[in-house]
């Protein structure tokens, strides 16, 4: 029990770094409600869970081929900025209940993963970390035990998730319609930073 809870806890402490999918799904919870952020945290879970795969099953190791880190780089400041310019968009709204008519839930699924799956930061975890837990314990530990190990950690990213799916839909009902257009505001410009940041890096392992 002891070792799943370590393992629970490490994927707490893989998703609360602060980063462009902790604020667009705390955004997205200020200004939709929970179902919305619970939806945008599911959809990152997916995509985390298909680098895991990828990580198992060796495929990572094509992701340090130059010409793909750069494409990666690039595709991921392409999400984020595009992600950031509809958030900025949707801080000129009137009110919540245009906020959340913008957007379906299916929509906020479809962002929280493709967001995650083209960060380039979660690329890294992944192969950084995942991969160095693999490493360590593939000769003392069944694939079965491997299974479950992961999805501990599975559950420990699913955690998080719900939290801030949980305090952003709580903070939500004591916010005013021009405060939430604030969050929109600096969400959008947050997630537009990042994919900048991203972008220079893509251009610079060009050369």
């Amino acid at each position: 029990m002891y070792g799943l809870l370590s393992y629970i806890y490490l994927g707490i402490s893989l998703s609360a770094p602060v980063g462009p999918i902790n604020a667009a799904q705390m955004e997205t919870g200020l200004r939709k409600g929970f179902s919305y952020a619970w939806l945008f945290g599911l959809g990152a879970i997916l995509a985390d869970i298909v680098y895991m795969v990828l990580v198992y099953f060796g495929l990572a190791t094509y992701m340090n081929i130059p010409i793909i880190q750069t494409f990666l780089w690039l595709f991921g400041a392409f999400v984020l900025i595009y992600t950031g310019i509809e958030s900025l968009a949707s801080s000129v709204q009137a009110d919540k209940k245009s906020l959340q008519k913008n957007e379906t839930r299916f929509h906020s699924f479809r962002t929280g993963f493709f967001m995650s799956l083209m960060n380039p930061l979660s690329i890294l975890f992944w192969i950084g970390i995942y991969g160095s837990v693999l490493a360590e314990t593939a000769d003392d530990l069944t694939s079965r035990q491997i299974f479950i190990n992961s999805c501990a950690i599975i559950c420990g990213i699913f955690l998080w998730d719900y939290t801030i799916a949980l305090l952003s839909s709580i903070f939500r009902r004591f916010m005013t319609d021009r405060f939430l257009r604030g969050i929109s505001l600096l969400s959008g410009t947050s997630l537009i930073g990042f994919g900048l940041y991203f972008g220079s890096k893509g251009i610079l392992s060009l050369f």
